[in-house]
């Protein structure tokens, strides 16, 4: 199995933490490091909440050799024109090392709260499949044209990407998987059960056919060298990110999806599960960017 380093800036983490979590990535040979693309949280008191594209920016002139991910990017916030020069500059920027991520949009309370527009979910579907045509046709050779219901370009588009990775996000079992079968490289959704990741990754393989789609998956790691580490690590993340629920709660959850926790020897077996069932690679999801000796002491465990 291979794996990834995921972060959640919006809960809070500044640039610098950002940067310390992307050189341990890269020094324990992990295969990337992505980040959300959110604007706020209903964390009170409201932390820090860098923009994805800037901080991936200075990341690209700050690491060598690790791949750079935005996981992912909601069509609703920009423009595919301003998604489109944003991530050929990333690329650029970082010899060919970015994945651009997009999505339909989710969250309406930071869409609402920051006066921006979301449509309901028919449109914002159009309007994803529409963005894909778009970054297509402004990422291909030559002169860019492509004409749609709410967006158009005709226009000689430069700097184009050398080592851009599209990747499809999202958890449904048929559109989402269907999606990325026919357009994407990477296909990501979030840690579920075996049997339901076999069965979206099916999907996917069907539309795909013999074009080379990597699955991935994305979910918390919450791992202890011993029983009593992973039940001090269990406790704080339920206190901290639990929604309320009990440590027992959480675990309990989780038991029935794809979550990698436990001591080394049961996170193994859950990624051993995945891994059956076509998952190529994790990204280990890490929520709170202050604790660094946490998330170094998880990718040892986990990874190795």
């Amino acid at each position: 199995m291979k794996f990834s380093i995921m972060t959640e800036p919006h809960l809070g983490g500044t640039y610098d933490q950002l940067l310390a979590a992307a050189r341990l990535a890269e020094a324990k040979h992990l295969v990337s490091f992505a980040r959300c693309d959110h604007f706020l949280t209903k964390r009170e008191p409201t932390p820090d909440a860098t923009d994805a594209f800037a901080t991936l920016a200075g990341l690209a002139r700050e690491t060598s050799t690790i791949r750079l991910c935005v996981l992912v990017t909601p069509i609703t916030f920009r423009h595919p024109a301003v998604i489109a020069k944003n991530a050929a500059t990333i690329d650029q920027m970082s010899g060919g090392r970015f994945d651009l991520g997009v999505g339909t949009g989710w969250m309406d309370f930071e869409h609402a709260s920051l006066g921006i527009s979301f449509p309901g979910s028919s449109e914002r579907w159009a309007r994803f499949e529409e963005a894909l045509d778009y970054l297509k046709a402004a990422f291909g050779p030559g002169r860019s044209s492509f004409e749609g219901q709410y967006y158009r370009i005709d226009a000689e588009v430069s700097p184009k990407p050398a080592g851009l990775r599209l990747v499809i996000g999202g958890n449904g079992m048929n559109r989402t998987p269907r999606l990325a079968g026919s357009r994407a490289d990477e296909y990501n959704f979030f840690t579920c059960s075996p049997d339901k990741a076999r069965t979206k990754i099916e999907v996917m393989r069907e539309v795909a056919g013999d074009r080379r789609v990597e699955a991935t998956v994305m979910g918390p790691a919450v791992v202890g060298a011993t029983e009593a580490d992973y039940r001090h690590r269990l406790e704080t993340f339920a206190a901290r990110f639990g929604g309320g629920m009990s440590p027992d709660e959480v675990e309990k959850e989780w038991e029935s999806s794809g979550e990698i926790f436990g001591v080394p020897e049961q996170a193994a077996e859950r990624v051993a599960a995945l891994e059956a069932a076509g998952v190529e690679r994790i990204y280990l999801q890490w929520l709170d960017l202050a604790d660094y000796d946490g998330l170094a002491e998880t990718v040892e465990l986990v990874c190795g």
